[in-house]
């Protein structure tokens, strides 16, 4: 009998072998909610433009056509409203009606002519832009701006990869994976791989999704072009590399043990 007690305790061993602990499902392990305190943010970044960026700048003030020069006409308009236009039409005409930076940090504005925005943060730019409407053109001018191809990209074990376009200038690690549809059960939550480019130079973080230090990295925090890849735990590539072999190698031991069975029941 201890013979077959010995035989199931292997199948089990092997059944559950692969299976996926409920520790590698949580994120934030440490934290415990009855004694987190307020901390304070130090690490957000005011995202700067710089050049390749695509801005959308709106002017108004309390004469609608004193105003007019400076908001040209979106062209292709009537063209989308016409055909139904829809989400993919939307932010086609919002891309090509955009101000583009060029590589020297200009945007060509109407009447004001070129303006040097890059390094600048989206509210210098837009005090910018107000000091010299209010100069000599409109008075208490109102100016709205934001990104129009801010854009990540996450791949790996998520529900939904693929490049995230967001008119948000403010985006944690976390939303962009919320975006994406959330991590799979597959998903190595210890080892998120960010990859960025600023300057000229690439660089690279490895955050711990189940350690609260992951709230102060500098990397918490997306910028332009980010890339994040969520690598699989060791379960997933198991079965992606040779499930023909897994399932031969469990019904050999359901083979073995029904032989083992059948011996000591005679």
């Amino acid at each position: 009998m201890s013979m077959l007690r010995f035989a199931l305790w292997l199948l089990v061993l092997a059944t559950v072998s692969s299976c996926v602990s409920h520790r590698e499902l949580v994120n934030f392990n440490p934290l415990d909610p009855t004694t987190l305190s307020p901390q304070e943010i130090d690490n957000r970044i005011d995202l700067t433009v710089q050049p390749e960026d695509l801005l959308r700048i709106t002017v108004s003030s309390l004469n609608p056509d004193a105003a007019a020069p400076f908001n040209p006409p979106l062209e292709g308009t009537e063209r989308l409203q016409n055909t139904g236009g829809g989400t993919t039409g939307s932010l086609q005409l919002e891309l090509t009606t955009g101000y583009f930076v060029d590589d020297a940090g200009y945007i060509d504005f109407p009447v004001l002519g070129a303006i040097y925005v890059e390094g600048l943060t989206l509210s210098e730019i837009k005090r910018k832009v107000v000091e010299q409407l209010a100069a000599g053109y409109l008075k208490d001018p109102v100016v709205n701006i934001r990104f129009l191809n801010f854009k990540v990209t996450v791949l790996g074990e998520v529900n939904a990869p693929g490049l995230l376009r967001l008119s948000n200038k403010r985006v944690t690690l976390l939303e962009a994976l919320g975006i994406a549809g959330d991590l799979t059960t597959y998903a190595n939550r210890t080892n998120v791989l960010v990859m960025r480019e600023d300057g000229g130079v690439r660089t690279f973080a490895r955050l711990n999704l189940q350690s609260q230090d992951i709230f102060s990295s500098p990397y918490y925090y997306l910028e332009q072009n980010d890339v994040i890849y969520v690598e699989p735990i060791e379960a997933r590539v198991a079965t992606v590399a040779d499930p023909l072999q897994r399932i031969v190698g469990y019904a050999s031991a359901t083979l073995s043990l029904v032989s083992l069975i059948v011996a000591f029941t005679r």
